[in-house]
């Protein structure tokens, strides 16, 4: 059985004000223990609670800082609570930057590789996925040259083929529901209407609200890093787009 279950979880993030200061400023105020660089704490999340089971898929909405990706590393097991709980059990797999860390002078078979072991493939588990995981990128004998030669579309092509070919009880994306370029958008769609259908547990977070709607059966809102709402998908987008008075997108079945 799979689970995520958060209880009152919050994330902080501590950080400093540096500004310029003189060598006379700084020994007075160090003489009369002023900070010179005070402390700031900045809190992502706040009074998170919510419980997934087996067969929740849970779209995450927000604008721009409103604590989405902050939510999805917390249930991935980045950043760990500041106060409150997250329990999370089973196999996660999480889908954030497809871009980030590939090996510019290895090969395409070798990040393959490389990628596969980070994600938690054994050279066994992997050895049956190399060649599907090929196949889906479309990138034939380019897979034999260092992605520094790669475009920007091959790149995210080839970080969603390996990603997606892992099979995770709890399915953590970011942003990438619209992966690659036009001609592979499609058939990235699909698969991952396929993992989140195989996956015991989904999240996701995206901007994509007609694509959360498709894929997803309650939304959570977010907002300056609290829960606004949490509810039917459709519900919940329709009062997010009467809040923002954006138009309503409709689902491709629509």
């Amino acid at each position: 059985m799979a689970l995520i279950h958060l209880d009152n979880a919050s994330v902080e993030f501590s950080t400093r004000r540096f500004k310029n200061v003189g060598l006379k400023d700084y020994l007075l105020k160090g003489l009369f223990r002023q900070r010179v660089n005070p402390r700031i704490v900045v809190r992502a999340l706040e009074g998170i609670s919510l419980t997934l089971q087996d067969g929740d898929s849970l779209g995450v909405i927000g604008h721009n800082g409103a604590g989405k990706s902050t939510l999805l590393k917390l249930i991935a097991g980045v950043y760990p609570p500041t106060q409150g709980t997250c329990v999370t059990q089973g196999k996660v797999a999480a889908l954030f930057d497809l871009t980030l860390g590939f090996e510019r002078d290895a090969s395409g078979w070798e990040n393959i590789r490389y990628r596969a072991y980070l994600l938690g493939e054994t050279p066994h588990t992997l050895q049956d996925k190399l060649e599907p995981i090929a196949q889906f990128s479309e990138l034939g004998e380019y897979l034999e040259m260092p992605v520094r030669y790669y475009s920007s579309g091959m790149i995210v092509r080839l970080g969603f083929s390996i990603a997606t070919a892992m099979e995770p009880e709890i399915l953590v994306v970011d942003e990438i529901l619209a992966a690659g370029d036009a001609s592979f958008r499609d058939k990235a769609r699909r698969r991952m209407m396929e993992m989140i259908q195989q996956a015991r547990i989904a999240v996701l977070a995206s901007h994509d609200l007609r694509s959360l709607e498709e894929f997803c059966r309650r939304i959570l809102w977010l907002e300056k890093g609290r829960m606004q709402m949490l509810g039917p998908a459709g519900e919940v987008i329709d009062a997010y787009c009467q809040h923002y008075g954006i138009a309503r997108p409709r689902s491709q079945a629509a």
